[in-house]
């Protein structure tokens, strides 16, 4: 993570390196994973955001994108064809299930959705000799579905992947359940700062060389600034991560409690579907709160134009709270039966805990919530 005697990681801010001979330069060109030849095969930053990644995962190896979705499409792309079948979980976000539905099926890639929830829906969507690859996400956006790590690493043929963004690795760590594959959009809770825009998958070094050769060509390569803010969170993830856990559970239990919320989703919360799950397999239970707010898509409009502590922004994962309506915005593209399936209403708030203190945020989210009430 540092170079030399620099006890802070170094920025390699250059697009391409000086070259000392062509045999030097033949070298490096073909040799996976070279940091020191063209940033878009690699870069000493972004080498160390990556080598990172990988310690705190468990992985072999790990590659950097230019954003989380870059890293989801470079995993989709990079490992299937044509003819191949995908079995991916109903409740995701809404950009890769986009993917799913409408640029898979122009590469005559078939995708199967299932309930993630429901045990054995993986296993019993695969088609032996064409399932190449399932897919998970949890917890999943928005509504916070937690997906059973063990069930999904246990299935032999495809590659499994999980989209583990609402699940830093200091909370979970798919791979140690016989995942294959985990990627982040490391834009959240990672680099954690709201300043980088970055995306990466981590896994055997056997898949990662694999998708280094296609994102070379996919082109959707980290840049180094980003990558070196990224590595910059990765130092204060876990105290970040502790804190925002203990105050999203104090105000997951608050909203339970407030007569103005018809529901909520955390997945520490006794009330949630797969508590003993996420206490099972995670070690918090993460930094989003998920409600639902009386007056549909009007009352979810009043409440995050009532809020003053919390801002209203679709990102999460840094030390403002932030709220977002999904319907108006993540999940903005689906059409209404895609968004009841997904168990996402009009009145649903995505809530991302921040760093404030939490009898603040608690008083902020309590005043907007009269608000809703009282209109």
């Amino acid at each position: 993570m540092g170079d030399g005697q620099s006890l802070a990681p170094v920025l390699w801010p250059t697009s391409t390196f000086a070259l000392g001979s062509v045999a030097e330069a033949r070298k490096l060109a073909t040799t996976v994973g070279s940091d020191r030849f063209y940033s878009r095969y690699g870069n000493p930053s972004v080498s160390g955001f990556e080598d990172a990644i990988a310690r705190l995962e468990g992985a072999e190896a790990a590659r950097a994108f230019s954003s989380g979705m870059g890293a989801v499409s470079g995993v989709v792309l990079g490992l299937c064809s044509t003819g191949d079948h995908i079995v991916a979980q109903r409740q995701i976000y809404a950009a890769t299930q986009l993917l799913f539905q409408a640029v898979c099926p122009r590469f005559g890639i078939d995708v199967t959705f299932v309930d993630g929830t429901k045990p054995g829906a993986f296993a019993e969507a695969v088609i032996p000799g064409k399932t190449t690859m399932v897919y998970a996400e949890t917890p999943a956006n928005p509504k916070l579905d937690v997906i059973d790590l063990d069930e999904l690493g246990a299935i032999a043929g495809p590659v499994t992947v999980v989209d583990a963004t609402f699940g830093p690795p200091v909370i979970q760590q798919p791979l140690r359940h016989g995942v294959d594959l985990v990627v982040h959009s490391a834009t959240k809770g990672i680099a954690g700062h709201n300043d980088a825009t970055l995306g990466v998958v981590a896994g055997s070094k056997e898949l990662i060389d694999w998708l280094w050769g296609f994102a070379v060509l996919q082109g959707a390569c980290a840049s180094p600034y980003d990558a070196l803010n990224a590595t910059r969170g990765i130092r204060t993830l876990p105290v970040r991560v502790a804190r925002q856990c203990e105050s999203a559970l104090a105000i997951a239990e608050a909203l339970e409690a407030n007569p103005h919320v018809e529901s909520v989703r955390y997945p520490w919360l006794e009330s949630h579907p797969q508590y003993e799950l996420a206490k099972k397999q995670m070690s918090g239970g993460g930094t989003l709160v998920t409600f639902d707010v009386a007056g549909g898509v009007d009352g979810g409009a009043r409440f995050i134009e009532a809020l003053e502590i919390v801002q209203h922004a679709t990102s999460l994962g840094g030390p403002e709270t932030l709220a977002t309506h999904p319907a108006s915005t993540t999940h903005v593209n689906l059409l209404p039966e895609e968004l009841e399936a997904n168990g996402i209403g009009q009145g649903t708030i995505r809530l991302s805990v921040g760093l404030e203190h939490v009898s603040d945020l608690i008083a902020d989210l309590t005043r907007a919530l009269d608000i809703v009430a009282s209109a």
